[in-house]
């Protein structure tokens, strides 16, 4: 299933840290940030988490809730929550079920390997549920503020 910008996006619910489980239609009336990310405490994801902890207080004020993703487990989404004193939840999605769902886990090479991961991308949802921007195949260098932008273009839109 592949997402069409203006469609949209079906419920979901998953576990997250925090001891919460997260659900789309809970966060109706909120802009989401839903980014995924290959896996926890590796230095891309860490920056990249960072930046997006960096400018939570301008995500808020565009009423956009930030989620992180990876398939790692929840103990490992709590342990790089709290050593990067993030400020949103990240949801443990070791099934795919919501990876599978934004259509993130494509073949990857690695040291000259092939395998099964999620590529970097970010998907910015309006508060009707519908998915508004796609990044695909992220670059982390500037990719939040650049998705802070497009999060308060489409606040000021409604």
């Amino acid at each position: 299933m592949t997402l069409a910008i203006g469609q949209s996006v079906p419920d979901f619910t998953a576990p997250a840290t925090g001891a919460t489980t997260l659900s789309l239609s809970a966060l109706k009336g909120h802009q989401v940030v839903i980014f995924f990310y290959p896996k926890a405490s590796t230095p891309g994801c860490t920056t990249e988490g960072g930046d997006f902890r960096d400018r939570k207080e301008a995500f808020d004020e565009a009423n956009t809730v930030v989620i992180g993703v990876s398939r790692d487990g929840l103990r490992a989404q709590e342990n790089f929550k709290t050593k990067q004193a993030f400020n949103f939840e990240l949801i443990s999605d070791k099934d795919e079920e919501v990876c599978k769902l934004f259509d993130v886990i494509k073949l990857k090479k690695l040291y000259g390997k092939e395998h099964l991961g999620i590529e970097r991308s970010t998907f910015l949802i309006d508060t009707e549920g519908r998915l508004a921007r796609e990044w695909r195949a992220v670059k982390v260098g500037g990719h939040a503020q650049e998705v802070l932008e497009a999060a308060q273009a489409l606040h000021a839109e409604s």
